[in-house]
Parts: C-alpha cells; structure tokens; sequence
C-alpha cells in the first residue's frame, strides 16, 4: 500500500522539478464563457475576505484574488519550490505564505471565510485530517470551493495523450512507476460528501465545465506533458512518447495548426455548518 510519506516525497521531488507546472498547464485554459478554472474560483468566493489558498502552488490563484481589496490573503502548499515562486509575486506581498501539509495546517481556529483549491485536494492523503483542518480553520459559516479534475473530451488531443501514455506506463516496471496520489473519493461528489459531511460541511453543490485547452502543436504536448506520470520517464522516453503525439494528433490538427484539445473540471463548493 502507497504511504502518505512515500506520496508526499513523490510531490516535492516533482514541483522542486516543476514548481509551477499546474498553472504552466491550466492558466491559459477557458471555459465557454472566458473565464479561466481560475477565475472560476476566484468567483465562488467573491464576497469573502480572508481567504486561505489550499495548495496554493506558484500562487497564481492568490494573485487574483488579491485583486479584491482589503483582503486577507495566506497559502500552504508542500512545496517550498512552489511557495519560493509565490513569494516572488509583488501582489502577494501582504499575503501569508507557508509550506506545510494540508493536514497540519499553521493557522488558528476561525482564522477564515473562504477556503480554495485548484487541482490539489485530489491529490492529498489523509482526506478526513485534511477535511477537519479546513474545518478548523473557518469560522462557521464559512466557504471551501475546490476545482477537481474531470477528465479528457473524447476524440481530443489530451483524450490521446493519455492513451499513448497508458501503454508507456504500462511497459514500465512497477518500481518505475508513480505511487498512487491522493483519495479518489475527492474526485466525485458522492465521495466528498462523505469526507466533508463528517467534519461539519453542507452538501457539495457541484457543477461540471468544460475547458477548452487548444492551440498549436507545441503549446498542447507542454500542457498535457506536465502530468505526474511522466516524472520517472527518461529522456528517451519523454520524446518517443512526445513523436508518438505529435503524428497522432496530426490529424485533428485544424488548417490554422490548432490542435483541439479539452478538458473538464468539476467546481465543487460546500459551507460550513454554523
């Protein structure tokens, strides 16, 4: 069985690699309506002023949100490669930063309205510790919104990705490969109920948008390349699978040289029972 420890060493060997791959990847990413996954976010929590980012990464998230003023803004992510890079953003200049583990978090009871998190509760262990930590720290009352993962648009560019990607992993030897990260039942609604409705939450309002990732060639293999999966691959592996991509999308290429290219999330939003 995958330990907490051996998933954790996992993430921070990774981020130290690529400290801001998850916005590299989904910053550019729109939904119908123009608004990034983001953005999204940013919105479910508009009338909150202290606001806790929870994985917050290289902090873009916290960068928009500092865009309502007076706001009191903090992070925690486990990765002090990521953190480094969030300290470094003139908007964030105010905000608390801190690497440290959803699980423990270093703030005091209450000491927030909202709490966010883009693509990262899915990859947490220990998802109860971490639901009552949140719970600790909102006041009642209080807001915890989370962007999860969907999935690929059938057909697309990332729908093949992962197919060529499967195979790859599936020649690798056990030892190769990466450990199971996080809880699956923090990708569903039923399943973050049941977490979340035990530490104190209402039902997860949960809505499914779709985010169009296209662009050339180049831009597309970045962003679907950023998976975790790729980590233990080498060199050589890295660029069979990347010419595999590039003539297996050939054909959905449009003759302006965008690659169609989707992906779904799910916004899941929950309050804290008063």
């Amino acid at each position: 069985m995958t330990t907490t420890a051996s998933q954790e060493a996992f993430l921070r060997a990774f981020h130290a690699e690529h400290p801001a791959v998850t916005t590299e990847a989904f910053g550019r990413g729109r939904a119908p309506d123009g608004r990034s996954s983001y953005e999204i976010l940013c919105d479910r929590v508009a009338g909150s002023r202290r606001v806790l980012d929870l994985g917050c990464g290289d902090g873009l998230l916290l960068e928009l949100l500092a865009r309502g003023n007076g706001r009191d803004l903090a992070g925690v992510d486990l990765s002090p490669h990521s953190v480094a890079l969030a300290r470094r953003r003139p908007a964030l200049a105010g905000a608390r930063l801190e690497e440290g583990r959803a699980q423990e978090l270093p703030f005091s009871d209450d000491s927030f309205d909202a709490c966010v998190s883009h693509l990262a509760l899915m990859l947490m262990s220990d998802i109860e510790h971490v639901a009552t930590e949140v719970a600790r720290v909102l006041i009642p009352g209080g807001v915890l919104a989370c962007v999860v993962g969907g999935g690929a648009v059938g057909g697309e560019a990332y729908d093949r990705f992962l197919g060529l990607l499967r195979r790859t992993i599936e020649a690798l030897p056990a030892a190769r490969r990466i450990p199971a990260l996080g809880d699956r039942r923090a990708r569903g609604r039923d399943g973050l109920d049941a977490v979340l409705g035990p530490a104190g939450f209402t039902a997860v309002d949960w809505e499914t948008v779709p985010i169009d990732l296209s662009g050339p060639v180049d831009r597309v293999w970045a962003t679907v390349s950023g998976l975790y999966d790729l980590g233990p691959l080498d060199g050589a592996s890295v660029e069979r699978l990347r010419a595999a991509f590039f003539a297996e999308v050939r054909e959905l290429t449009t003759p302006e040289g965008i690659v169609p290219c989707g992906f779904s999330i799910h916004v899941a939003t929950a309050e804290l029972g008063s």
